[in-house]
């Protein structure tokens, strides 16, 4: 059985609770008020099933403690809150959507309503406070809003695949739908209907985060595939920049938008800060080619050209700056494209790794490392705070300065002891 050890910023530990079984947190919100951190855990072994949503107050003794612990029917799989109204909204693995309204002191938690949205599990929900919506997607590859005040089903769009991210942009009622199959779909809601406005493909991997910048009008996209596409809407130009920082799936995406800074965690435990106000370029089409743009040499699947020039066939490469389909012998070197989004050494051909200068390959981005896989990310900008769980089951919350550049690690969680067994 194991007891977490819960630690507030002197160091000191505290229980509180007596017995927690392999508790995996699903989603956590840390909120404009500075002693507020509300998580959702989700506990299963063998036959014992913990499904709770619990809120913790930072108490005059400097502890953490927790002001509400709600047992819900089944378990819960995401989860929304606004600190304007503090509704919760939770997506339940049955389909339902339930909402509750925390007290102005965060002690008390009463039911809201329930809307029955989903066949399936709930993968994303999202509060809109303007349009008093509730919109929501499931396993059952449905995207649905509801009016939250009335309870009616408003809408309904099928979608291709599974959902795993959500966005909303309050002043054009466009909705940013991405799937499993590695697109994303923009919808336009209206109060009863939807129309399809376009979709962005652009991933080899599922969608695994959105995060929209309604300033800029740019939305932020991060896959399995390791990578990060910004899609510059605004600019109506169709220009995409890819950006290359994890060495894993990313997990989440936040936007600083009074530094113009881009947050970005992934499976690998990297923490990646991407300045947002250099100019980019957008990576080059690879070209298609039966021999090297370089020095003419045949591919190997080019049998005539092997033939005539009495030459064994080559295996093809691509130049990531110039995109030209190059052998090997002609791109031999690497170099970072830290304005195209690589930030790891790549693939070039020769010539263009001796055009780029000193000051193209300085960094356009941070690296910091969490020191564990995160599956789950909140930054709140108030306060500067950045709030992340990952796999061992910690919950890690880091204050950064201004430049966005120093992160302070403070463990609001650890499992530290497991009664009955030696550590």
């Amino acid at each position: 059985l194991n007891i977490h050890i819960f630690h507030n910023t002197y160091g000191l530990p505290f229980c509180p609770s007596p017995m927690i079984l392999s508790t995996l947190i699903l989603a956590m919100f840390l909120t404009w008020q500075p002693n507020l951190v509300i998580r959702i855990y989700l506990s299963q072994r063998h036959l014992f099933l913990d499904v709770t949503i619990r809120v913790w107050l930072k108490r005059d003794s400097g502890q953490y403690w927790p002001s509400v612990y709600h047992t819900m029917p089944v378990a819960c799989s995401c989860m929304s809150f606004n600190p304007e109204t503090r509704r919760i909204s939770l997506g339940l693995e049955n389909g339902t959507v339930s909402e509750f309204v925390l007290s102005e002191d965060y002690n008390q938690m009463t039911p809201a309503r329930t809307y029955q949205a989903h066949q399936g599990g709930v993968t994303v929900v999202l509060f809109v406070l303007e349009m008093e919506w509730v919109l929501s997607t499931g396993q059952d590859k449905s995207f649905t809003w509801h009016c939250s005040e009335s309870g009616q089903q408003l809408g309904t769009y099928q979608t291709t695949a599974w959902v795993s991210g959500l966005q909303f942009d309050v002043e054009t009622r466009h909705a940013f739908v991405g799937d499993h199959s590695g697109q994303v779909t923009i919808l336009k809601l209206e109060q009863d209907n939807c129309s399809l406005v376009t979709t962005f493909k652009g991933h080899t991997g599922n969608v695994t985060a959105l995060c929209w910048d309604p300033v800029q009008r740019v939305l932020f996209s991060g896959s399995s595939d390791h990578s990060i596409i910004m899609w510059d809407i605004g600019g109506r130009k169709g220009t995409a920049f890819e950006l290359q920082g994890h060495n894993d799936k990313v997990q989440g995406l936040c936007y600083a938008s009074h530094t113009r800074q881009l947050i970005s965690c992934g499976s690998d435990g990297g923490i990646v800060i991407w300045s947002m106000d250099v100019t980019r370029q957008e990576t080059p089409e690879w070209l298609d080619s039966d021999s090297c743009q370089k020095c003419e040499q045949p591919f190997f699947w080019n049998f005539k050209q092997m033939w005539d020039s009495k030459k064994i066939g080559l295996r093809q490469h691509h130049c990531r700056k110039c995109g030209q389909a190059v052998c090997g012998k002609c791109s031999s070197k690497r170099s970072t494209i830290p304005l195209m989004g690589f930030e790891f050494e790549v693939r070039v051909c020769d010539s263009c790794h001796d055009s780029i200068t000193d000051e193209e390959r300085a960094p356009t981005a941070t690296f910091h490392d969490s020191k564990h896989s995160i599956i789950h990310m909140q930054y709140e900008p108030t306060r500067g705070w950045l709030l992340t769980s990952g796999t061992d089951k910690i919950i890690k919350v880091r204050y950064r300065d201004t430049e966005l550049s120093m992160c302070i690690c403070m463990y609001l969680c650890m499992c530290t002891w497991v009664m009955g067994t030696n550590v």
